[in-house]
């Protein structure tokens, strides 16, 4: 949705019916000019209308009446669709045809001079046409050259000079695309109607002794809600009593169930599989992660992607072009060489049948539309056209260290003590580090808590923090420090070999070390390490093998940031980075490379993530900072869904770019027919209709790609 629209008092419709962009701009300037409305936006992607102002759907089906089009309140469920070929205007054809058919049979019996096939004929044109027309003759009487205008005009044309059957034939098969293109696009749709189907519309309440089943629109914030084996939630929450595994692959994608507890956050649409809970609601439906995943979904739809801002800017002097040829081959041959005014003007209607820019106009929408649908599905949000082919042109992806390539919870793996007992020296090194804010302290408090050590009851004196290096305390009138080995370089002047080549080797195993001792002595080093993620080796082998060049940066040290660079296979490490330095590694990739994405969890590396081509954020389900910060967003917290991205994006830039030049062969190649007076009105429109079908069926192989 546009700025003009984010203000107050704008309420959104969605629209059945829609065959084309063309049809869905018609729609929007319609709806425009209806009095009580400051301005209106049609998402074509999504089929939704958006409008500023006072109106009702009967306003807006009229609007809509040259396309026949239904709309209804966005939360309004959806309706039951008619059976494709029950609709009314299908029936149009069916009548048409079999008039085509009747009249073509008469021809033969009575003889071609006979009125009666003519009559046929013009019934079928009529009928068949009658809705063709009216749009076509409004456009016409306006100068706007759209596909309706050019197949009005050549079908008149086509009558004229006798070409009764033919006329008929090129209305029907006209029709006949018409329905296919909109039974394709709403196929391309289902994939976000589907995603509205997730979640249940009611759920059962406990609000003072009674339980109640109520709907998704009336539930507040803190109520609480039971949900039963076998049931999907309605709501977000927080589990207040129960255990149980939820298949989240609606929001995440992934399809493990995952156990959930007191205090765990639940999503909408997820599947209690075993026992019961009871969740207290932090959400209104609006809200939840559901409805944020299937509104992002739904505005990237409406991005438009580069090569549909260059198709529709192509196709906006390509139709006037296709007039002025048509024209010039209908007079210049009578004109200058004699040729047979019939027969020229017969291949000018047909060249302008074969210019209707139908498959170039939706090569691209529909290929973008399944694509992002598709990645909805398996857990991926990518908030536009524009970042779906900037991720299918990556040359670099730069990850953050903490969190993304590991899981970003510290671990002490090693404690090499000097003089004194290890559970003394943790006990003394927990309790002054429960003061501190390092994301280390965590792991050495966790290593206390897990060997039962009573920190908390040592008293602790003096703490002070020494910027960059590490911190001090006084405990039982002696001064301890816990900090870099650089910080005991300082006090010490130096450490003795055979401690330094402990550090050392330590650091080249990718671990953290930390010192804890006195101003006269070295009492323990403790080495603290990040788990890395069980897929980072994976994924970075499948980006590398798909000729992604592959970066890590970090903040941590050199050694340690090389050696787990080392275990997972990146390309290159930085290290020793702040975020000031990430942003600035990332804008000289930018220079050297053009497409870089950076891949962090959407908060501490939002610079870098906004400098990036393409920012992506991990796990997004519950993060509305990484929702909304990121222009890719893995719901899940696995990377593994990054190669599938790159494939999927890849896919989608090259069905782009075959459709483009499909659609725009096959047209030259008929056109070409005109030369030796070949192109027939049915070459013309089998050409056209063809095109348009084929460019969206090859859009629609996008749904098979899978993770």
């Amino acid at each position: 949705m546009s700025e003009s629209l984010t203000k107050q008092n704008v309420k959104a419709y969605r629209v059945q019916g829609f065959s084309c962009a063309g049809c869905a701009k018609t729609f929007e300037n319609n709806v425009k000019k209806i009095q009580g409305v400051e301005d209106a936006e049609v998402n074509f992607g999504a089929s939704k209308v958006y409008v500023k102002g006072q109106i009702t759907i009967e306003e807006l089906e009229k609007a809509g009446s040259f396309e026949n089009l239904k709309v209804r309140d966005e939360k309004e469920q959806k309706v039951d669709h008619e059976p494709f070929w029950k609709q009314k205007e299908n029936i149009k054809v069916y009548i048409s045809a079999i008039l085509l058919l009747v009249s073509w049979f008469l021809g033969k019996q009575l003889g071609e001079e006979n009125f009666l096939p003519t009559i046929g004929y013009a019934l079928s044109i009529l009928i068949g046409g009658y809705t063709l027309f009216i749009k076509g003759l409004r456009n016409l009487s306006r100068l706007q050259f759209d596909m309706n205008t050019l197949m009005t005009i050549a079908i008149i044309g086509a009558a004229i000079i006798g070409e009764w059957m033919e006329g008929a034939t090129v209305v029907i098969l006209f029709a006949i695309s018409e329905a296919l293109e909109r039974y394709s696009m709403d196929k391309a749709r289902q994939s976000i109607e589907s995603l509205m189907d997730i979640a249940p519309k009611e759920a059962l309440i406990r609000r003072g002794n009674q339980e109640m089943s109520i709907h998704v629109d009336d539930i507040e914030i803190d109520d609480m809600m039971i949900v039963k084996p076998g049931q999907k939630l309605a709501m977000d929450g927080t589990v207040l009593k129960g255990t149980s595994t939820l298949n989240q692959a609606a929001i995440t994608g992934e399809s493990v169930p995952v156990t959930k507890t007191v205090d765990d956050e639940v999503f909408a649409g997820t599947l209690n599989e075993e026992g019961l809970l009871e969740i207290s609601v932090t959400k209104r439906v609006e809200d939840t992660t559901l409805s944020k995943i299937i509104h992002l979904v739904e505005e990237a739809q409406a991005e438009r992607a580069p090569s549909q801002a260059f198709v529709d800017k192509f196709a906006k002097y390509y139709t006037p072009a296709i007039v002025i040829l048509a024209i010039l081959i209908a007079v210049i041959p009578p004109l200058f060489i004699g040729g047979d005014w019939n027969t020229w003007v017969y291949q000018g209607l047909a060249a302008l049948v074969v210019g209707c820019p139908c498959a170039l106009v939706v090569s691209t929408p529909v290929a973008v539309v399944t694509a992002i649908g598709n990645a909805a599905k398996n857990g991926v949000l990518i908030k536009g056209g524009v970042y779906l082919e900037e991720t299918g042109n990556l040359k670099v992806i730069a990850f953050d260290k903490t969190g993304t390539l590991t899981r970003g919870v510290p671990t002490v793996t090693n404690v090499v003590t000097y003089s004194r007992s290890e559970d003394e020296l943790i006990t003394i090194t927990a309790a002054i580090e429960k003061g501190s804010q390092h994301p280390l302290a965590s792991a050495i408090i966790r290593k206390a808590e897990e060997k039962g050590l009573y920190y908390n009851d040592i008293a602790m004196e003096e703490f002070q923090s020494i910027t960059g290096k590490g911190i001090k305390a006084k405990i039982n009138h002696e001064t301890y420090y816990v900090g870099s080995p650089s910080l005991f370089e300082e006090l010490h002047n130096q450490i003795e070999n055979d401690q330094k080549e402990k550090i050392t080797s330590l650091q080249t195993a990718g671990k953290t070390v930390m010192v804890l001792g006195t101003e006269t002595e070295i009492l323990a080093f403790i080495a603290v390490a990040d788990e890395i993620r069980e897929s980072s080796k994976e994924v970075i082998s499948q980006l590398n093998h798909l000729g992604v060049e592959t970066v890590m940066l970090t903040g941590d040290n050199q050694r340690t940031a090389h050696a787990i660079g080392q275990q997972v296979g990146v390309v290159d490490v930085e290290a020793g980075l702040l975020p000031e330095d990430k942003l600035t590694f990332i804008k000289e990739l930018r220079e050297k490379h053009q497409q870089v994405a950076m891949v962090g969890d959407g908060v501490n590396d939002a610079p870098a993530l906004a400098a990036s081509t393409v920012g992506v954020a991990m796990g997004g389900a519950g993060t509305d900072t990484a929702l909304e910060t990121a222009d890719i967003a893995l719901m899940s917290d696995e990377l593994n869904k990054l190669p599938y991205t790159i494939q999927l994006s890849r896919k989608a830039l090259m069905i782009i770019k075959q459709n483009i030049t499909f659609s725009l062969g096959i047209k030259a190649v008929a056109l070409l027919l005109v030369v030796p007076g070949w192109l027939t009105l049915w070459i013309a429109i089998f050409a056209d209709m063809g095109a348009t079908l084929l460019v969206t069926l090859n859009s629609l192989r996008l749904l098979r790609i899978k993770k």
